[in-house]
């Protein structure tokens, strides 16, 4: 089949010509960067998707350098057909026409099935047929493999696994034997199409996320083995977060419409590097710009060497600095299940605070409540439940370029950082500053839902952007 020449989309400035963007580049030797964008939907020629997915191969076509690889986590055409000859056809244009100027300079593009291409027998033979790099030992016949290149390991696995039950299902005790087998690779990402965790509070089993029992030995997995990041889609957004130290990211923007616009999310593509030091990424939106970025791990100093933080005004936590707080006191003897403050930011004398962190119910579980608008409800981020009668000892971050994922808590400096769970698909990045602050009760007085234990204090550090690792 023969197809009409495409306009080239490719954005340029007044002048004609075409503008580079700038690749994230490794920062030592032995380490890589390349692309990621899922969720287009396309492989038909005039239809719906076909030019938001040709706004953001031109923006990816105009990396400087070009990535090593673009991996492309599920859903890259519109599938859902019962047709093979249809679906076979959606899958050729998408190779031959959408991507093929990868193709022609030799960047290696890797697929995991997604729920729009692996839904059927036929469509999971359909998708063996088209993508020829696939190996013979995964599970699904190959729809699961392995790329091994020097110290560095890419896992694809197949969240639509037959052999399990279908979509939302993982073949665990393979993915279990392929990490071990590796142990000796330096820098392992995994990549699938469904999510482990909820994104902007899509939930669901099975359709929104993996199945709780196999997304909880999975996540066990990743974090026994070092992974640096579990990258997935399915969800029409950007998101990460970050559990046990290693992150979730989703890159759902590929050009499937339409996007979710109360959450503001955009058209996008992630391009990232790896090396020694860990993962920066970039999310780059169809004009190029860079939307949102990453730096992790996160590193800070001793929480010891901490200056007390005992209030006052003038410091907010939105814009580039990471904003940490270490807590300590003795948590009150009895069960008291009223809100207690340990910590309460505002920009305005009346309403709610824009930021308050505390103890909720009686378990006393961690809480940070953000409010950036007044007048609206606050959206409420929940962590562990600390222990009521012993002493308390936590640490919260505030990381505004995380979006929602970038509340975060470690019960110490050797403990790895989680993201606190919420439904709430912004963060920190809609804060005002200056705060004004009150530590250990709210800003309308000491009686201000205070806290009833003894001893509290805080400790408080802030990074500026880039000073990681």
């Amino acid at each position: 089949m023969t197809y009409p020449d495409r306009k080239d989309e490719r954005l340029t400035d007044s002048d004609h010509t075409v503008r580079t963007v700038p690749a994230l580049q490794p920062r030592d030797e032995s380490g890589f960067q390349f692309a990621c964008y899922a969720d287009c939907c396309s492989g038909i020629l005039g239809g719906a998707n076909e030019s938001t997915f040709a706004a953001v191969n031109a923006v990816v076509s105009r990396l400087e350098p070009q990535p090593e690889f673009i991996c492309f986590p599920g859903d890259e055409v519109q599938g859902l057909t019962s047709d093979a000859a249809d679906l076979r056809r959606q899958w050729r244009y998408w190779q031959n026409v959408e991507m093929g100027w990868a193709r022609s300079r030799a960047i290696p593009v890797h697929n995991t099935p997604g729920n729009h291409t692996v839904y059927d027998d036929m469509s999971a033979g359909v998708f063996r047929d088209m993508i020829p790099h696939l190996g013979e030992d995964g599970p699904g016949a190959g729809l699961s493999y392995v790329v091994r290149q020097g110290a560095r390991l890419l896992v694809f696995i197949d969240t639509t696994c037959c052999d399990r039950g279908g979509e939302g299902r993982v073949d665990v005790a393979w993915l279990a034997g392929v990490l071990a087998g590796h142990a000796d690779a330096t820098h392992k990402l995994v990549f699938g199409h469904h999510p482990v965790f909820a994104v902007n509070g899509l939930s669901g089993r099975y359709q929104r996320e993996i199945d709780p029992d196999d997304g909880r030995a999975l996540w066990a997995l990743l974090v026994e083995h070092g992974v640096v990041a579990y990258v997935c889609s399915h969800i029409l957004a950007f998101d990460a977060q970050v559990r046990d130290g290693v992150l979730q990211i989703v890159t759902g923007g590929a050009g499937t419409a339409p996007l979710m616009p109360e959450s503001h999310e955009y058209h996008h593509c992630v391009q990232a590097a790896v090396d020694a030091r860990g993962l920066r990424c970039q999310v780059l939106d169809t004009e190029g710009r860079v939307r949102e970025s990453l730096d992790w791990p996160l590193s800070l100093p001793p929480s010891d060497s901490w200056p007390v933080f005992a209030g006052g005004s003038g410091e907010g936590v939105d814009g580039d600095p990471v904003r940490a707080w270490r807590i300590t006191g003795r948590c009150p003897g009895t069960d008291i299940g009223r809100p207690q403050t340990l910590l309460d930011g505002r920009s305005r004398e009346t309403g709610l605070a824009d930021v308050w962190i505390g103890l909720r119910g009686r378990e006393g579980r961690l809480t940070v409540l953000l409010t950036p608008r007044p007048g609206r409800s606050p959206h409420c981020w929940s962590g562990p439940a600390l222990a009521r009668d012993g002493t308390l000892d936590v640490q919260v971050a505030i990381h505004a370029g995380l979006g929602p994922g970038g509340i975060l808590w470690r019960g110490s400096d050797r403990a790895a950082w989680s993201s606190l769970s919420a439904a709430s698909p912004w963060g920190a990045e809609r804060l005002e500053r200056p705060l004004s602050w009150t530590v250990g009760h709210g800003f309308q007085g000491p009686d201000a839902q205070p806290f009833l234990g003894s001893d509290l204090q805080l400790r408080s550090c802030v990074v500026a952007s880039g000073a990681w690792g």
